[in-house]
């Protein structure tokens, strides 16, 4: 039987495989160390999808797309490099959080993986969010970096909801695995490096370097109050609520990045 490999490169295969559709090496373990590794690598595991935003959007700006087109395009392109499985969690939530309140009642509706009429409305309207603020940030490069670190900040919050003090629903699943899993300092720490890279890259792309922490800020208010409503109907989070947790900060950051630019 061969060795675990290192924590660090288990965390770094967990991280892509849960972020992207990259095929990669499944991890040797899976562990409270290497969870919360994981959680902290989330913004490079999610590369994939900052490539293509990126990719995409010096294509649409040299070519002159409508931004509306461009804007779609762009987001269909993120939901494709995920398989859409963060979306899935959002309707999830969405349906248990409306189903009744009853905790019970409300995993069980959360683990049936049916999309009702709650689960539909709510990504329908993440999406429309997210499209709406892709669509005013494709005329700049500092609107594609705005929405870059909006994309990087929706995967930074993932050790935002990981952080040591908030249950898990279940004491089994992906939400038990990754719990508390990170040090409540580490999202902070990580949290300021993605706001000074952030500045950093708006200050060579014609933005202005406030503008990056507003949006790692973004992410992390809507994080912290879907968490806070989970915690408080489910008793802790699952695996579903981190991903509605990256779908709903994304909308809530490009929104805010196109505000900035408008």
């Amino acid at each position: 039987m061969s060795a675990p490999a290192p924590v660090l490169l288990d965390a770094w295969r967990l991280a892509a495989g849960m972020l992207s559709a990259v095929p990669v090496t499944p991890p040797s373990r899976v562990d409270t160390r290497v969870a919360g590794a994981a959680m902290l690598l989330a913004p490079i595991g999610a590369w994939p999808v900052v490539l293509w935003w990126l990719g995409w959007g010096a294509f649409s700006l040299l070519i002159g797309a409508p931004a509306l087109l461009s804007g779609a395009i762009a987001v269909t392109g993120v939901v494709l490099a995920t398989r859409a499985m963060h979306l899935d969690g959002l309707a999830d939530v969405a349906d248990a959080l409306s189903a009744s309140y009853d905790r019970e009642r409300a995993l069980q509706v959360m683990k049936t993986g049916d999309v009702g009429p709650s689960g539909a409305a709510g990504i329908a309207i993440v999406l429309g969010l997210q499209v709406s603020g892709a669509s005013y940030l494709a005329g700049s490069w500092h609107g594609i970096v705005l929405g870059a670190l909006a994309l990087l900040s929706s995967r930074w919050i993932l050790s935002l909801g990981t952080a040591r003090g908030i249950p898990s629903a279940r004491p089994t699943g992906l939400g038990a695995t990754f719990a508390g899993s990170v040090h409540p300092g580490a999202p902070v720490l990580s949290g300021m490096a993605l706001g000074l890279l952030g500045g950093f890259a708006l200050s060579i792309t014609g933005g202005v370097w406030w503008q990056a922490p507003i949006i790692v800020c973004t992410a992390a208010v809507a994080t912290a109050l879907l968490v806070r409503r989970c915690v408080q109907r489910f008793g802790g989070i699952t695996g579903d609520v981190l991903g509605a947790g990256i779908e709903i900060s994304a909308a809530s950051a490009l929104v805010m990045a196109a505000l900035l630019v408008a």
